[in-house]
């Protein structure tokens, strides 16, 4: 529990010092024009690229099967299991 407290803490001062980091990058640096057209362009580029991710996971994802060959197939092991159910009746009556 102490480890996740200091985790905690050195993530709650990394976020601080870099926003106060990126404040001064932003209003009184002298790459304050190159600092916002980074930012806007990683920010873009991120949309872009989730965007991009989506639609090539759509695009090289099979189709799902049919609902009625879904249907089939458990009508099918269902008859396989009550088959084996009777084979095990007999043979337990047998026995």
């Amino acid at each position: 529990m102490h480890r996740d407290k200091a985790v905690g803490a050195v993530l709650m001062a990394v976020g601080i010092v870099g926003i106060l980091l990126y404040g001064w990058l932003v209003f009184l640096s002298p790459w304050q024009m190159l600092i916002l057209q980074l930012t806007a362009f990683v920010a873009v580029a991120a949309v872009l690229g989730i965007l991009a991710w989506v639609g090539y996971a759509l695009a090289t994802t099979p189709p799902p099967k049919p609902i009625e060959e879904i249907e089939k197939e458990v009508q099918k092991a269902l008859e396989e299991i009550e088959k084996q159910m009777k084979e095990e009746a007999q043979q337990t009556t047998q026995s």
